[in-house]
């Protein structure tokens, strides 16, 4: 037996990741236009893994590599593709193998594959599904974008609610088209209406007699075909789902969504929220041009201009105390910053409240209550030490005391802002996580600066 250990991905104290012996080597066949090299060391790897390591090289190296792989990628490896590279990727390839790889894979994959596509890349894939495939996920697609029906699968197992498990069992031998995996049967009524579920694991350790109603599962729900991805992600986390029923506004079932595309679902969610607190798009990656990449940044740099400049105009207006007490100027970033940071952080927990519906109307005005006394005795204590430092550094009380009322009042404001305004934004109807940052950095700056400059125009001049 061959050890080819060498050729897997290493593993590392932080997980698993492609080794940098399989990375030179890949590199090696392409400079080299070895076939056979570029077989041996991408057939061991994970689908994954080839998805990662087509991301990781230039544009000219991925087409290299694609024409010269003889086995050629497969529906796998396209489903585990940054989206961004898909159509990229694909419009290397022949008609022949785009074929072969879009056959294999799920409907919800396919789905995936070609929602966001430009309509002949589209034409294209749907051109290479079998005609039942292709109604399929055309029906897919009639569905709102982000909602169940674009996240469900066609394949699934049903059987008649008034079978016995030894019934259930002699299907799924005899039966040739079951899905690759599957977690549950599901039951349904004589006019296709799903009415419970029973595990493979019950279905396997119950007697054959026992009825499979007696058998079902208490978690079962079904999923609204219209219903956000996001409200369908969170009832899996919150009810401990591993697939469910997905059904048309009849009740008749017209699909299933597994575990595994609700937690797709929620990485995306918690990935986009991440990026967006940052001013970010959610859609930004490590493989857009850069053309595209200052596309999508611009915006919100601009944004960032213009809360600046109004930052800039408050402390314009106190140009004359500035000139008479040059130790303002090197302590007002102090107030800002503190408060920008106090207010990130009261924005995060609250943003990550609000995508995980933890922060609702029962329970905001206790959370407001909460950052805005963790925001008081956070100043105080940072009140203190300031207040200390300005009199060591400049010699003078009344200046100690000017930073230490500031960095009060910004640090109370900061912690109510990062929780009052995301919720605020989310009332409106706008992405809390998109906008927020903009609006909390401008009331901390604009009030650090005015309480700050303010006192002491008025305590020092």
């Amino acid at each position: 037996m061959v050890d080819d250990q060498t050729e897997m991905p290493e593993v590392t104290e932080s997980g698993y990741k492609l080794g940098r012996s399989v990375i030179s080597a890949v590199y090696a066949a392409i400079e080299a236009m070895d076939a056979n090299a570029i077989d041996a060391a991408l057939d061991p790897l994970h689908p994954a893994d080839i998805a990662d390591l087509l991301e990781q090289i230039s544009s000219g190296e991925r087409r290299a590599l694609l024409g010269l792989w003889s086995m050629g990628i497969d529906g796998e490896v396209l489903s585990e593709l940054d989206e961004n590279l898909r159509e990229e990727v694909i419009g290397y390839l022949s008609d022949g193998v785009l074929s072969e790889a879009v056959r294999d894979m799920e409907s919800d994959d396919v789905v995936d594959l070609v929602e966001d596509m430009e309509d002949d890349q589209q034409e294209r894939i749907l051109g290479a599904l079998e005609d039942v495939d292709r109604v399929a996920v055309e029906r897919a697609l009639s569905y709102p974008e982000y909602s169940a029906g674009r996240l469900m699968q066609r394949e699934l197992v049903v059987a008649p609610e008034h079978w016995n498990v030894g019934q259930a069992i002699d299907f799924l031998r005899r039966e040739d088209d079951l899905p690759d995996q599957f977690y549950h049967i599901i039951l349904v009524d004589p006019g296709y209406h799903p009415t419970g579920y029973v595990t493979l694991g019950k279905l396997l350790g119950s007697p054959r007699a026992v009825a499979l109603k007696a058998i079902m599962e208490d978690s079962f729900r079904t999923i609204p075909v219209t219903q956000p991805e996001e409200d369908v992600a969170y009832a899996f986390n919150q009810y401990h789902l591993i697939s469910a029923p997905v059904v048309d506004e009849d009740e008749r079932l017209v699909g299933v969504i597994t575990i595994d595309d609700a937690m797709i679902v929620l990485d995306d969610e918690a990935e986009e929220d991440i990026l967006r607190l940052a001013g970010v798009s959610g859609e930004e990656s490590l493989s857009d041009r850069t053309l595209e990449t200052v596309r999508q940044r611009l915006p919100w740099l601009g944004v960032n201009l213009f809360t600046a400049i109004l930052a800039s105009m408050v402390i314009s207006q106190f140009e004359a105390v500035l000139t008479q007490i040059v130790a303002l100027a090197v302590l007002m970033p102090i107030v800002a910053s503190m408060g920008g940071n106090a207010g990130t952080q009261s924005l995060t927990v609250a943003v990550r409240a609000i995508a995980t519906k933890d922060l609702t109307g029962s329970n905001m005005w206790r959370v407001v209550r909460r950052e805005a006394v963790a925001g008081l005795v956070n100043g105080i204590i940072f009140a203190v030490i300031m207040g200390v430092v300005g009199i060591i550094w400049f010699g003078t009380p009344l200046l100690g005391a000017v930073i230490a009322v500031a960095m009060v009042i910004n640090l109370v404001v900061a912690a109510l802002a990062g929780i009052l305004i995301p919720v605020g934004l989310e009332k409106l109807g706008i992405d809390p996580a998109l906008a927020s940052g903009a609006f909390v950095t401008t009331v901390t700056d604009v009030v650090g600066f005015f309480a700050f400059l303010g006192l002491a125009a008025v305590l020092l001049v």
